[in-house]
């Protein structure tokens, strides 16, 4: 359907920021109410977990600094969980939604309400359904407007436009990965992708409903991209149209033109795009990027942007019924899986560092962490499972494969139930080898546990992120939660502890919340641990989450109230 930004444009000139429910100045009330819906994609219509009735859910629209409610209501028919999802919530970890991590999930039936602080974060970021493969469908995006008197560190953009990209599965999503935990195999792969709901014209039964966007020539508009696909990176890009890359996770970069991007599940990217061609339809398009050996989708989700001229000079506009899809310019992306330009790309990102909008690189640190990133195997039982050789596919930090508990570890951690995790994940892997090369048998199989990460307050942190060659090498995503990070050095093949630090970046690093692991090789990232609680750490692969390729980050109080972990609140969802 098509989709129009004057509406938009006007209100962002008239308000300076939008928001969507009832407002109190600086603070935003919402409600989430979580309930199957039906919809139509791909021939079929299936049964969906939606917030509030659409896929994707709604928008959440604020200035810096504000803070929001939401009371998420679960009219589902099992229990959930809300994450937003590089919103650092200083010192309330009780708001951060993982299951099982910061909160049990909210039986259907009850009500959790959650707050979101919002202090540093300017940009887009996104809300996510954070329990089990919940989150296909039960995702939307997060707006952070500039503070009034305020701007952009760029040209105000006649108006901008939110693009979310989304895997579509005609099965069951918690069928299909309980299943494949049960056989220990690959979970089926998604049967589409989607640009804001949509899979496009190059799917059966999905021509009618392709997204547009509608421009104005020669106006310059502000793009708000975000991943929120369970299983894959994405290359995007906009058929004769350069992109101008201003912003990823909520923190400004050095402005970069690039004809397209790459953008991990989790990752969000702001881009100006100049609508500066001649006028008529041009596909947006999201093609996978994958670079491992396990089946995906290798299918494309394409959009259109649209001219409003081109509308205005034909009398059969709609290229669905007056021209054929190829007569559409197609954007020029990368091959599936294409690691080096990938790599290439990240490397082009950095913080802008100006006076508006410093940097805080930390110089010195007190901790480091060597940390090996690894799909494994686990014995079967009978020998017949769906792994590889009849093993049971397992995932990795340093040859740990993280178990959930049954009680969340946050209420653990704050009234101190024994039996629920250990504080001793180790700041290094067990077995130092060729990580990219010659597979070690021994680390194969890795070790189960709820370990976790005990971090004293402010200490200065580096973990040396280290991919490694067993089973499928692959790039990983990965999120820590309660923090943003400087990604101050990206490399392939194995870390060198003693050269590859001289070619860090300590001037201005990208300040981010996810981050991809290049396939074999190695990522390393800083931050300081001010912000006291339980975090959660994983990559954004939802299947390798849920092989273990997790763990939790804890720091502790800092002596003071104002440097310690807020109480609960007054309910919370119990631990059955």
């Amino acid at each position: 359907m098509g989709h129009h930004l004057e509406i938009q444009a006007l209100l962002i000139a008239l308000l300076g920021f939008m928001f969507i429910g009832k407002s109190q100045g600086n603070v935003h009330y919402y409600d989430f109410v979580v309930e199957e819906k039906n919809f139509t994609k791909l021939c079929s219509t299936k049964s969906i977990l939606t917030v509030n009735g659409s896929f994707p859910g709604p928008t959440i629209r604020v200035q810096k600094g504000d803070t929001a409610f939401v009371t998420v209501h679960n009219k589902g028919s099992y229990g959930v969980t809300i994450h937003w999802h590089g919103v650092k919530e200083p010192r309330d970890p009780w708001s951060d939604g993982p299951e099982n991590i910061t909160q049990c999930p909210i039986p259907p039936g009850t009500s959790f309400r959650q707050k979101l602080a919002f202090t540093s974060e300017e940009g887009t970021l996104w809300w996510h359904a954070h329990s089990s493969w919940s989150r296909a469908t039960v995702h939307g995006a997060i707006l952070i407007f500039p503070v009034n008197q305020t701007s952009y560190p760029f040209p105000q953009p006649h108006a901008q436009e939110t693009f979310i990209i989304g895997e579509w599965y005609k099965g069951d999503v918690q069928q299909i990965i309980t299943s494949a935990l049960a056989s220990g195999g690959e979970p089926n792969s998604s049967d589409a992708y989607t640009i804001n709901g949509e899979p496009g014209h190059f799917y059966n039964c999905s021509r009618e409903t392709t997204y547009h966007s509608w421009v104005d020539y020669g106006k310059t508009y502000l793009f708000r991209i975000i991943n929120s696909a369970m299983n894959e990176e994405h290359f995007f890009g906009i058929a004769h149209h350069r992109l101008t890359v201003v912003g990823i996770d909520a923190s400004y970069t050095k402005p970069f033109k690039t004809s397209f991007i790459v953008i991990g599940p989790g990752q969000t990217m702001d881009v100006l795009v100049t609508a500066d061609q001649p006028p008529r339809q041009y596909y947006i398009a999201a093609s996978p990027f994958y670079d491992g050996n396990a089946p995906y989708d290798n299918s494309t989700a394409t959009a259109i942007l649209q001219y409003k001229a081109y509308t205005y000079n034909q009398s059969n506009s709609d290229d669905k019924s007056s021209s054929s899809s190829r007569a559409i310019p197609f954007p020029m992306l990368p091959a599936l899986n294409d690691s080096g330009t990938a790599v290439n790309f990240s490397k082009r990102l950095r913080s802008l560092a100006s006076k508006d909008h410093p940097v805080d690189v930390p110089k010195n640190v007190s901790r480091r962490i060597f940390m090996t990133v690894s799909i494994n195997v686990l014995p079967c039982a009978n020998s017949n499972c769906s792994g590889p050789n009849g093993t049971r596919l397992s995932s990795s930090f340093n040859n740990i494969s993280f178990r959930i508990p049954k009680i969340d570890i946050l209420q653990a951690y704050y009234w101190n139930i024994s039996g629920v995790f250990t504080g001793d994940f180790p700041d290094e892997p067990p077995l130092y080898f060729n990580f990219t090369g010659d597979v070690v048998n021994t680390t194969m199989i890795p070790s189960t546990g709820t370990r976790v990460i005990m971090l004293d307050y402010k200490e200065v942190v580096e973990i040396v992120w280290q991919g490694t060659s067993l089973v499928g090498p692959e790039n990983h995503p990965l999120h820590l939660h309660g923090f943003s990070f400087y990604v101050v050095g990206i490399g392939l093949g194995n870390f060198n502890n003693v050269s590859d630090p001289l070619s860090y970046n300590l001037i201005d690093p990208p300040l981010v919340n996810t981050f991809g692991l290049p396939k074999n090789g190695w990522v390393a990232m800083r931050f300081v641990a001010d912000n006291p609680g339980v975090w959660y750490m994983h990559c954004h692969l939802d299947r390798h989450t849920s092989w273990g390729m997790d763990t939790v980050v804890i720091v502790r109080d800092g002596g003071t109230p104002q440097t310690s972990m807020l109480p609960p609140p007054k309910y919370l969802p119990p631990c059955s």
